[in-house]
């Protein structure tokens, strides 16, 4: 098996349960996600994000599409100030509990599992972004925070 970076694109944050999500998208596909695997991920997103707590109420979402049947989306949520939340669905992988092989059929996991080669990617990135605009400065900046992700391109070679 040889190891090949998938195509990483960034749609615009949007609002979920009162919290703000971050998105970035992993596919292969030059095409990028469909759009009835995108809405039925966002559509159990609700199901994956912790209740608030007082941090600002921001998460960022990786959604992959798999080579096979597989799409999965990983919530990770910012928590007790400094902690990142995370919970995850997956549709499409009969392996990991979903019911059939549609892409388009999420369900939460339970796996303890927090993201494959290509969806770890926007977590360090995500980390510095929380230091550099929430916890260093004297007065939080939430805006210039959404507004920082990681660039489109591919999954790799964001050293």
């Amino acid at each position: 098996m040889s190891f090949t970076e998938k195509l990483l694109t960034v749609p615009p944050p949007i609002e979920v349960a009162g919290r703000r999500i971050k998105r970035y998208h992993v596919t292969a596909d030059p095409a990028g996600i469909a759009p009835d695997v995108e809405k039925a991920a966002y559509a159990i997103l609700p199901e994956l994000l912790p209740e608030p707590d007082g941090t600002p109420p921001v998460t960022f979402v990786v959604l992959h599409r798999g080579g096979d049947t597989g799409a999965y989306l990983n919530a990770y949520s910012w928590v007790w100030d400094n902690v990142l939340h995370f919970r995850g669905a997956a549709a499409g992988q009969p392996v990991l509990g979903c019911p059939d092989g549609d892409p388009a059929h999420f369900v939460a996991t339970d796996r303890p599992w927090i993201g494959c080669v290509w969806e770890l990617p926007p977590i360090q990135h995500e980390r510095d972004a929380w230091i550099r605009h929430i916890l260093a400065p004297e007065t939080p900046d939430l805006e210039a925070y959404l507004a920082d992700s990681l660039p489109e391109g591919t999954t790799g070679d964001h050293a």
